[in-house]
């Protein structure tokens, strides 16, 4: 439940109170003279869903916002409330939304100090980089758990969509400072870890499980994203909860950004190069997903004229189209060209060496995994590794299968290719045991 009071000055009373009765609404009134007008200050509980209606009805009957305080409630018995309840939570006015004004505060205040907000994010980089060098799932898990990334998307996405151009600065560049820090965590500590000796410095992060998800990004990667925004606004905008939507916002972000830091330490320039291009990609597509649903539940910025795009566009609203329209252009780069081009290098990749396996020669052998490098289409390096793992019969040596392969994938893909064939010994039944 939630308690409005609002100051109702006396030239418009009879309207407003007509307003609330019409509403079926239970009042109180208190004169109010503390500022030399002359007028009452209105209180009344509404169910959260109710709250936008009633406002927007008051502001149609000229009380303006300079008095207008919401605040939960545990419960509330008036004569009429379980008629109201059963309107606006069971009934034909049935909606989870909540009011513009409570959607801006619920986004302030989840948002943690200067000081904890990048505590938390060094925290949750190390975390996630120990889990990544672990490849320990669970851990990778808990870095999410404590991560703030919510309170910065939300707050940047609420901002967008209501123009609030101080909640625009504060959220995108917390959220971007935030995944800088994030990175520069990483790497200072994978490099630490790396030449100190904790981790062999000729390990393979590319065979890492956990690294290999981050550094090799599909278009399933975009999906993760969008929910993820599109679960973080459901949660803001409704009664839900939305402690644990964060927590699927930071899946979308902090492990990539984690290993992008492991990259660099490394001295991999593929490696951190994909997982950069995820943690832009999905940033992008928490904040436009987050646009999308507040979208759809009626948000729009103060003063928008709805059925008419072009009378909206105004030299005050540049800015935010512009930064809009920016990361759409990220998105669609990102997932249409970058993706795009190694989602398809990827299955040339697998196509062509599913085809050389198939050949009567490799009869015994059997396909395990196919791990392929992030696919810059030349911008870093020419030259793509690949890694394939097949099962071979203890007794049979197959020494020319990588030269075969790296021939007909460098022929089937027009890149210069690296292979390297990790074989599993194993032997299979004939079934005829008794």
């Amino acid at each position: 439940m939630r308690l409005i009071q609002v100051f109702v000055p006396v030239a418009v009373r009879d309207e407003a109170l007509r307003v609330l009765e019409r509403e079926d609404l239970d009042y109180v009134r208190t004169d109010e003279h503390s500022d030399g007008t002359d007028g009452e200050l209105v209180a009344f509980p509404v169910p959260p869903q109710a709250v936008d209606t009633v406002l927007s009805s008051l502001r149609e009957a000229g009380v303006e916002d300079d008095f207008v305080v919401v605040s939960s409630l545990e419960t509330a018995r008036t004569p009429r409330i379980e008629e109201l309840e059963e309107r606006y939570v069971n009934g034909s006015e049935e909606d989870d939304s909540v009011a513009r004004e409570e959607i801006r505060t619920r986004a302030l205040n989840m948002t943690p100090g200067r000081l904890t907000y990048y505590a938390m994010t060094v925290l949750s980089a190390l975390v996630a980089t120990a889990g990544l060098l672990l490849d320990s799932p669970a851990i990778v898990v808990g870095s999410m758990v404590i991560a703030p990334q919510v309170s910065a998307a939300l707050t940047g996405t609420v901002g967008l969509v209501l123009e609030d151009r101080a909640m625009i600065r504060s959220g995108l560049s917390s959220l971007a400072l935030g995944l800088a820090v994030a990175i520069a965590t990483a790497f200072a500590f994978a490099w630490l870890i790396r030449f100190s000796g904790v981790v062999p410095s000729t390990v393979d992060i590319t065979a890492i499980a956990q690294v290999q998800h981050r550094i090799s990004p599909g278009l399933l990667a975009l999906v993760v994203g969008v929910c993820a925004g599109a679960a973080g606004a459901f949660g803001l905008a409704t009664a839900i909860p939305v402690s644990l939507v964060g927590v699927m916002i930071a899946v979308a972000l902090i492990p990539a950004a984690a290993a992008v830091g492991i990259g660099l330490a490394w001295g991999h320039a593929p490696v951190a190069l994909g997982a950069f291009v995820l943690v832009a990609v999905n940033a992008a597509s928490v904040l436009l997903a987050g646009i999308a649903v507040f979208w759809y539940f009626g948000y729009r910025p103060e003063g928008w004229t709805t059925g008419t795009l072009r009378g909206n566009v105004s030299r005050d609203r540049i800015g935010t189209f512009a930064v809009v329209f920016a990361l759409g252009a990220v998105v669609v780069a990102g997932s249409g060209v970058v993706l795009g081009q190694h989602v398809a290098f990827e299955n040339e990749v697998n196509e062509g060496v599913r085809t050389v396996l198939s050949s009567g020669e490799y009869d015994d052998l059997e396909l395990v995994e196919v791990r392929t490098e992030f696919n810059d289409g030349g911008l870093v390096t020419d030259e793509t590794r690949v890694a394939v793992v097949v099962q071979r019969p203890a007794d049979r040596p197959y020494p020319r299968l990588a030269n075969t392969l790296e021939t007909a994938l460098e022929t089937r893909t027009e890149r210069s290719v690296t292979v390297t064939v990790e074989f599993v010994e194993g032997a299979t039944t004939d079934g005829s045991s008794q």
